[in-house]
């Protein structure tokens, strides 16, 4: 099963750090940038690879975001904590 994510629940909308504002209560992006941030982070392989599903439907997948999560945003032993943007 395949789990996927839109680009308006993953980044942040115009200026706003919300993924959905028209939503009750606005729902929170999970990567707070921007979409032509994001875009190019996708372009630049700094972000995950989307899923095509139609001419005007892309989305990431699930498992993909959860990785970028955990590699930019939960401190390890390992490494120092990343940001992203």
């Amino acid at each position: 099963k395949l789990g996927v994510a839109a680009i308006g629940a993953i980044q942040a909308g115009s200026g706003t750090a919300v993924g959905n504002s028209k939503t009750q209560p606005p729902t929170p992006a999970i990567i707070p940038v921007s979409k032509s941030t994001w875009w190019a982070g996708v372009k630049s392989g700094r972000f995950p690879q989307p899923v095509k599903l139609g001419p005007r439907i892309t989305v990431w997948r699930v498992e993909d975001i959860r990785t970028l999560i955990r590699e930019c945003y939960i401190p390890s032993s390992e490494a120092t904590t990343k940001t992203v943007g």
